[in-house]
């Protein structure tokens, strides 16, 4: 539906007008968010059987078979002892950290994390200190420096040394250096926290996210985070680990003690996605999905490079960012493509450093190839018009993007 602003912006009126676009934008990876199909259907059902609410937090009588079944299954997919599940993703680190941590403590914690998770290390009252983005080298130096010299004035050892990493970098599109940091995690005797919203699902011969990419043991991460708003197609978060953790959890955590418990069809969405992804049912169709996101990821990725543009990520990650640059051009990039019908979410500053504006694309497995084909023809139109192409390396051969 269209909206128009007669005043810059600050109040928008609904035109009336309805328009009909492809949506590069959401985080519908494996296409889940969908009013028909297994999972649409499981929900409705359980929205007859037991309600849309539940009025209760989970340590009073918010707790109901659906919950268990719900982190009984995530702890299964996971490969882990035990998962917690919570109502929203953004709260599920900003009010689980503190939880894990806290004075007297060290976070070490990678530049380009979420907003949830600086805001989580904030509220701790731990000491915070960054090294830049996926740089094995310096994280060693900060670490080393944590053991060697403990904490400011006192030289005590600090109590725990946390590192918080995430899989896939929402707005970069890298995946994290996990075996690299396992290796010094292991070897400064620190404790792991991976929040892996943008690439459970996403990553993996079996959309186990980065541990399963990078062929670790997920033993290894002490806690293993993820959100369900994104390759499962519904709402909350996950934090999975030791029974040990969890149970801590489970009895100190805000979100267990204030916040509502999950709304009953939201958590079958989830429960429902998640055993299609696992196999244990519509035998196949997690396995299409999988395979199918990950053939387009990179087929848009490597047809923009051979458009000449510059495009940050890793190659198997479904988020490709574009960039663009100057901030002047980003609202225009941003028109001129919703004028071809094509959604595209553009990033400035301060979300970015003022000279990187980007467009991100997120793909889905719900993509067909005329869809991105589409897309690409109408950005390669625009990439010239406002001249965006300003790659200077040479380009894959044409014929490369494999479909």
């Amino acid at each position: 539906m269209e909206r128009t602003s007669d005043d810059y912006n600050w109040h928008f009126r609904m035109t009336g007008r309805k328009r009909t676009v492809i949506n590069t934008v959401s985080y519908n990876y494996l296409g889940f968010a969908e009013n028909i199909g297994p999972c649409a259907d499981a929900a409705e059902q359980t929205v007859l059987r037991d309600g849309v609410g539940v009025c209760s937090t989970r340590q009073e009588l918010g707790t109901m078979r659906i919950h268990q079944e719900l982190e009984e299954v995530m702890a299964r997919f996971l490969g882990t002892e035990d998962a917690i599940c919570f109502g929203m993703g953004f709260a599920t680190n900003s009010m689980n950290i503190p939880c894990l941590i806290s004075k007297g403590c060290l976070i070490v914690s990678d530049e380009l994390n979420h907003n949830s998770l600086a805001n989580g290390s904030r509220l701790s009252g731990a000491t915070v200190k960054v090294f830049r983005h996926n740089d094995m080298q310096q994280l060693e130096a900060v670490l080393r420096d944590a053991v060697v010299y403990g904490q400011p004035r006192t030289h005590r050892p600090w109590k725990k040394i946390l590192i918080i990493v995430e899989g896939i970098y929402s707005m970069e599109g890298s995946v994290v250096k996990l075996r690299e940091v396992i290796e010094l995690k292991k070897k400064y005797k620190a404790y792991l926290y991976m929040d892996e919203a943008h690439s459970i699902g996403a990553l993996g011969a079996t959309g186990r996210g980065a541990v399963e990419y990078w062929g670790c043991d997920p033993r290894d991460v002490d806690i293993m985070m993820g959100t369900f708003t994104k390759s499962f197609g519904s709402a909350g978060g996950y934090l999975a680990g030791s029974k040990r953790t969890i149970a801590h959890l489970r009895a100190t955590s805000h979100s267990t003690i204030y916040a509502t418990s999950f709304s009953p069809p939201v958590a079958q969405q989830i429960i429902t996605s998640t055993k299609i992804i696992m196999g244990e049912i519509c035998s196949g169709e997690g396995e299409r999905r999988l395979k199918q996101l990950a053939q387009n990821a990179k087929y848009f990725r490597r047809s923009l490079q051979e458009m000449g543009f510059i495009v940050y990520g890793n190659d198997d990650s479904p988020i490709v960012p574009l960039l663009i640059f100057m901030p002047a051009k980003i609202a225009a990039f941003s028109r001129e493509m919703y004028e071809r019908n094509i959604g595209v979410v553009v990033v400035g500053f301060p979300a970015t450093p003022i000279t990187l504006a980007r467009a991100r694309f997120c793909l889905s497995a719900a993509h067909t190839k005329p869809m991105l084909d589409k897309v690409l023809a109408a950005v390669d139109e625009v990439g010239d018009k406002l001249r965006l192409k300003f790659s200077r390396l040479k380009p894959p051969p044409r014929g490369s993007t494999l479909w």
